[in-house]
């Protein structure tokens, strides 16, 4: 029984091929290349993606520039007109307030030579003998950088490391459970393969023992000896390499606490970049609340407005009062400028011939009769001849803002 037990052992047992030493350094090569590979992929992933954004908004801002650089020349100078306008779009422009992106933005005239619009330069004043309508249509080139330290390139940065870091503690998390099931495999061998030769050491002891109070030994005994002798040094050479083995997977363990010291230190890099994002994000909120309580405070002024013209239609049945007249005295701002203004409204409506009428507006087209009549000592209301009654009030303002309504009245329609 002891030559069967000791002879069938050494064949199963040799027939499965030690594990080779280089798969561990394998591993460990495959691992870092990972690593490499993932940052190489980040890297280009940030840098591509920031220069597609910039393509994209290029082509927005170009077709924005090209559609706010249609203006009409009858309004006044064109360049003036551009200048304002573009202003106005890259002002507005959240890309631009918010991402903080820089747009350089050069309008040409159709004669190809003059220079109408040049973002960050002051540009010379064109001869008064310049033709407005020659000058147009214009045509745009525009040019958008995103800096890498504005706040659209940081969001760009955020994600892509969010996305690396994860990528990073998942992979190392899968190589870490690796690792440790074959390490507990392996020491589940070492210690089947120890007590097995545990179990040939007894046998032979005790073959030994029978030996040595038996017959002499024959030629068969002799081969069985030999036979377990050499699967013993086959066993101990087998629980070498698995304590080899073992050895390595350990040092693929520290290895991986390492990787994970690195994963919480891109943690850490990244909490910090996440709440610089939330405080400019509370920026923004706080932006969009200053918006909506302007919004809320124009939709109040519109509906006094509103309630202002219903009362001065049933008041003041000789007046026609515009919206914009409606709207200056809202925005008189003084309760006792406001009476006045509608004391001086209701004089022009009930006694005009004995009204305080300053003079008629001069510096206006031909084409309009506007006049002026004087309240509260610098207020000032504009009227004409109305359509469907006596007289029509077309604005009412102050000294300080005569330039703002002079303007607005000489772009009035012919027949107002």
């Amino acid at each position: 029984m002891a030559n069967e037990t000791a002879g069938g052992s050494p064949s199963a047992d040799t027939a499965q091929p030690p594990a080779p030493r280089a798969a561990a350094a394998l591993e460990r090569l495959a691992s870092f290349r990972f690593a490499y590979l993932a940052i190489v992929v980040f890297l280009l992933a940030y840098v591509f993606t920031l220069r597609g954004l910039e393509r994209g908004l290029t082509a927005h801002f170009a077709r924005a520039v090209t559609s706010a650089a249609q203006v009409d020349a009858k309004r006044g100078p064109v360049a003036e007109q551009v200048d304002a306008s573009l202003r106005a779009l890259l002002v507005r422009s959240a890309w631009v307030r918010v991402g903080q992106i820089r747009v350089q933005a050069v309008v040409i005239a159709a004669d190809g030579r003059t220079l109408l619009f040049a973002s960050g330069g002051k540009l010379p004043a064109l001869p008064a003998s310049a033709d407005g309508a020659g000058l147009l249509p214009a045509s745009a080139d525009v040019q958008v950088a995103i800096p890498y330290n504005s706040l659209l390139a940081n969001a760009v940065l955020i994600v892509y490391a969010g996305l690396l870091v994860a990528t990073l503690a998942l992979h190392t998390r899968r190589l870490a459970r690796r690792e440790l099931v074959a390490l507990r495999a392996l020491t589940s061998a070492r210690d089947a393969v120890a007590e097995r030769a545990g179990g040939i050491e007894r046998e032979l002891e005790g073959v030994r023992a029978r030996l040595a109070s038996a017959l002499p030994e024959t030629a068969a005994q002799q081969q069985e000896i030999a036979a377990l002798g050499e699967e013993r040094e086959a066993l101990y050479a087998r629980l070498g390499e698995l304590e080899a083995r073992e050895d390595a997977l350990r040092r693929g363990s520290a290895r991986a606490g390492e990787l994970e010291s690195e994963r919480q230190a891109l943690e850490q890099l990244l909490d910090e970049a996440s709440r610089e994002l939330e405080s400019k994000d509370g920026e923004i909120a706080e932006l969009r609340t200053q918006i909506k309580q302007a919004a809320k405070n124009a939709a109040r002024s519109a509906r006094d407005a509103e309630a202002l013209g219903r009362r001065f239609t049933a008041l003041y049945k000789q007046l026609e009062i515009d919206e914009r007249a409606l709207a200056d005295i809202g925005e008189l701002g003084d309760e006792s400028l406001r009476l006045r203004a509608e004391e001086a409204i209701k004089k022009l409506c009930d006694e005009p011939d004995n009204a305080l009428v300053r003079r008629k507006v001069g510096g206006l087209p031909p084409h309009l009769a506007i006049f002026e009549l004087g309240f509260a000592g610098k207020g000032r209301i504009y009227y004409t001849q109305g359509a469907a009654r006596r007289f029509r009030v077309l604005a009412i303002g102050a000294k300080n803002s005569q330039n703002a309504d002079l303007d607005y009245l000489s772009r009035l329609p012919k027949g107002t």
